[in-house]
């Protein structure tokens, strides 16, 4: 996603959870609430399991199952400093359970605890070096750290225990999308779906599509996207792509067909309302492209939408009014080199070319990339 696109995380991989223990042995009332606590979990009736556990632990305050069990019965519920409190309490009476080791690196994990996660796993692999689901969960955190290295070395570890673990397959396409290093994700993304025997997941096929929108091979975005679509016709990031790949195939008036589709569902996403602004323009319908400009700037300030706005402008003659707004706008973002050569262009149309070389001479300055204002530049110096 670049920085106009918006939507839900579909970034969230690593393994299934451990499965918690059975009651113990030798006390029959306490393996009977156990097994019970931890079959109404199962079941999601998570306050059953909880009393469950409750009644253990008036038999015995400091069981483990009981209190790791609580921990779950609260990571179950999405309060993860409760999850975390229960777990800290087994392990300070038993420091190697690795049912709470676990639980306790998962909630800190989804507090965004990262690094404190990554030092409880460890622990856990000290007991279990080559236990697949928690050698992802380090992969997946070192990976939110952008520890590149070291969380490829922990997914190729893991594929070299099991040479197709989808949830290594899964952060390694997530780890070089991350690094934007996209055919090396594609390659990961495309071999764990050769691998699903059938069984497609939706966000892997979206995340192909992405790779395919990075790397402009945008043809082959539209198949993915399309094939996206019929497994599920609303789904945002399959909408988005086929959006973008069309725009970038010139396929103004198509994009603008799924801009709309993703409108009817979120009406008020300013993003989607500037990329729809922008094909109309590009139709040169401006008069709707004003029209999505304005009901973005409703929402609140948009740049790109004041970008939009300006070049209808321009493209309308209004080389002044076009001026005044994209002035403003560099202003308040002088390193965006788009602005640079319309602004100079600008100049250029209005007889001022003087101007308009002090404009590009800056954006020299600034080391900015932009092929047009390069161009233009170098022209514009060699007096032609």
């Amino acid at each position: 996603m670049d920085e106009r696109e918006t939507g839900p995380d579909q970034d969230e991989v690593g393994g299934p959870d451990l499965q918690a223990p059975p009651g113990e042995e030798g006390k029959p009332e306490i393996s009977e609430y156990s097994q019970k606590g931890y079959l109404y979990l199962k079941e999601n009736r998570i306050a059953e399991g909880e009393e469950c556990f409750r009644r253990i632990l008036e038999l015995e305050p400091e069981n483990n199952y009981a209190l790791v069990g609580l921990g779950d019965a609260a990571r179950k519920r999405g309060d993860f400093v409760r999850a975390a409190s229960h777990y800290q309490k087994c392990l300070d009476l038993h420091p190697d359970n690795n049912y709470a080791l676990f639980g306790l690196a998962d909630s800190l994990k989804s507090r965004n605890q990262y690094g404190k996660a990554i030092e409880i796993w460890e622990r856990y692999l000290v007991q279990d070096e080559k236990n697949v689901t928690v050698l992802t969960r380090v992969a997946d955190s070192y990976r939110k750290l952008r520890n590149f290295s070291r969380s490829r070395d922990l997914y190729q570890q893991v594929l070299a225990l099991e040479r197709d673990n989808p949830y290594a397959l899964v952060g390694l396409g997530h780890l070089y999308y991350d690094f934007k290093e996209y055919e090396k994700a594609l390659s990961y993304w495309e071999r764990m779906m050769e691998n699903r025997d059938g069984d497609v997941d939706i966000r892997i096929l979206t995340s192909i599509g992405n790779c395919h929108r990075k790397l402009k091979t945008f043809q082959k975005g539209l198949a993915v996207f399309s094939r996206a679509l019929e497994l599920d016709p609303v789904n945002f990031y399959a909408l988005f792509g086929m959006a973008d790949c069309c725009r970038g195939l010139n396929r103004h008036r198509e994009s603008l067909e799924y801009w709309n589709r993703i409108l009817r569902l979120d009406p008020e996403n300013k993003v989607i309302l500037t990329r729809a602004g922008d094909a109309c323009r590009a139709l040169g319908d401006f008069a709707e492209a004003e029209a999505f400009y304005r009901r973005a700037l409703n929402i609140e300030f948009d740049a790109f939408a004041i970008l939009g706005l300006a070049l209808i402008n321009k493209q309308q003659g209004k080389y002044s009014e076009a001026l005044r707004s994209l002035e403003s706008l560099l202003k308040s973002d002088p390193r965006n080199p788009r602005i640079y050569g319309d602004i100079a262009d600008c100049h250029l149309r209005l007889g001022r070319k003087d101007l308009a070389l002090q404009v590009l001479a800056e954006f020299h300055r600034q080391g900015l990339r932009s092929a047009y204002a390069s161009e233009l530049y170098e022209r514009l110096r060699g007096g032609h």
